[in-house]
């Protein structure tokens, strides 16, 4: 008898369970898009603080240069330097990350309309109940 029932009938509570799986989904989706939002002013400020420092580097190289008085920069050149090696590194960390949210936001959208349809289709759906 449960050959004839739709998809997810076969399971006691399936219905409830995908039910349950796309609020929870739903609920998670916005802290992820404000997630991606934050990492990607995070992403857009280093490359900011990146050029500022280059900036600065070239300034420094550019005063040790003109000084008539032999005053040793390259220390502080060095710094900086190691400073922008290391907000590149914090960069591609949050690219890579950020990328990763946005391939799981879209599974999660892919599945949750896929679960949509299955329970259209088997009528999961009470007649009064709103559906995105």
């Amino acid at each position: 008898m449960a050959a004839l029932a739709g998809p997810g009938a076969g399971t006691p509570g399936s219905g409830a369970r995908d039910l349950f799986a796309e609020g929870l989904l739903e609920f998670l989706r916005p802290a992820a898009r404000q997630l991606d939002s934050h990492v990607h002013a995070v992403r857009e400020s280093q490359v900011e603080l990146r050029e500022h420092i280059d900036n600065l580097a070239t300034e420094l190289c550019r005063i040790n240069e003109d000084q008539k008085v032999a005053l040793d920069l390259d220390p502080y050149v060095k710094k900086l330097l190691n400073a922008r090696r290391r907000v590149v590194l914090v960069n591609n960390i949050l690219q890579n990350a950020q990328e990763r949210l946005r391939r799981l936001n879209h599974n999660v959208a892919k599945e949750t309309a896929r679960r949509k349809a299955m329970l259209e289709a088997s009528g999961g759906y009470p007649q009064g109940s709103p559906s995105k």
